[in-house]
């Protein structure tokens, strides 16, 4: 059996999702615009669907959008934003680690914020940025996709607040995992990271915020309505959420085993991102004298399921721009993503094939003796 080790792109469907997407498709198939009574059924699945998660989030109902992904959730609310603050000026202030829709909606108009070494949000130069002018909006990343620290919501949003700019926080990674610092004016998740089907984003737009959507015609931020998978993530969403102390408890310390055993076991790695203020399910490191593509196949081969350390760009052949903010090695990484089914043996397993690997790999190479 393959250890599936890629949560942080997608994790396994949770059984209570299974559960409510087959009940959904029975009971949740007709168009809750309408006004017959199956239209009417499928219109409280909605908005049952949506209170859950609000009463999750913390949120208003009405503050909440479903998208057809997590990436066009982070879309829109960039682009909603932008539109609803054309007066006050195109620019967007990010950080240098956000995820590639970000980087790809602030154009020319972007100011990139630097990170250090562990992929920490450089706050004194995130102050100046977001008080220049002409500053739409800023946009942060929760946690990191692709080394799991944790970035500092809390004082990028007040320092936001203090110059009236709004903050929208790609909470991709920790929704379902941690709470999210309050502050932000706009959020966004993916359904899938927590255990929901694919095709389904959210998208949170707090009341105040000054949004304009880019369909207008759709008469609201709802741009994609698969209600059985709606109804599959907001039931997957409640279930994570009851489960998420217990299980950062049980994947921090094999997240920390991996990371010793790693540095410990494996010559020229380096294992990137804040060892202590980051995601409990994530880790990634760098192995000099590897090619990462031969270490993900290879590693394939022996039944684990991991990806490079860049998720929202692994289909390209250029390094992850995250490692290379942080100034870390971005050739022959790894990331290793945990879920509610892995096991401590699963983990082992891994830690005892991979010196192995990594050696066959440098001996093919020609790269011995170092």
């Amino acid at each position: 059996m393959q250890a599936f080790f890629d949560a942080a792109a997608g994790a396994p469907l949770h059984p209570v999702a299974r559960q409510a997407l087959l009940a959904a498709l029975d009971d949740g198939w007709a168009d809750p615009g309408k006004l017959y009574t199956q239209a009417r059924r499928a219109r409280q699945l909605l908005d049952a669907a949506r209170s859950a998660t609000a009463e999750i989030l913390r949120v208003r109902p009405d503050e909440i959008a479903f998208t057809p992904s997590g990436t066009a959730a982070v879309w829109l609310a960039v682009e909603g934003a932008r539109r609803g603050r054309r007066r006050v000026g195109p620019t967007l202030v990010h950080s240098a680690i956000e995820h590639s829709a970000v980087l790809h909606a602030a154009g020319d108009d972007g100011v990139s914020v630097p990170v250090d070494r562990l992929g920490h949000l450089d706050l004194a130069a995130w102050r100046e940025a977001v008080s220049g002018e002409g500053v739409a909006l800023a946009a942060l990343v929760s946690a990191s996709h692709e080394v799991g620290t944790i970035q500092p919501v809390a004082e990028a949003a007040e320092a936001c607040a203090a110059h009236g700019v709004p903050l929208c926080v790609d909470a991709a990674q920790s929704v379902g995992r941690m709470p999210v610092p309050d502050g932000w004016s706009l959020l966004t998740a993916s359904a899938r990271k927590w255990g929901g089907p694919a095709g389904v984003g959210l998208l949170v737009v707090r009341k105040g915020t000054r949004w304009v959507s880019p369909y207008p015609e759709d008469g609201g931020r709802d741009t994609g309505r698969d209600l059985p998978a709606i109804v599959a993530a907001a039931a997957a969403l409640r279930a994570v959420a009851a489960e998420e102390a217990a299980e950062a408890a049980r994947l921090g310390p094999l997240v920390d085993r991996i990371r010793a055993v790693v540095a410990a076991s494996v010559p020229d790695v380096e294992v990137v991102g804040d060892p202590v203020a980051r995601l409990p399910h994530l880790v990634t490191f760098s192995c000099l004298y590897v090619d990462g593509e031969a270490l993900l196949h290879a590693l394939d081969r022996r039944g684990f399921a991991v990806s490079s350390g860049s998720s929202c760009t692994s289909s390209t052949l250029r390094p992850s721009h995250v490692l290379e903010a942080m100034g870390v090695l971005s050739h022959g990484n790894v990331r290793v993503s945990l879920h509610r089914q892995t096991t401590e043996a699963e983990v082992d397993r891994f830690l005892a094939e991979l010196p192995g690997v990594v050696a066959d790999l440098r001996a093919e190479a020609g790269v011995v003796g170092l």
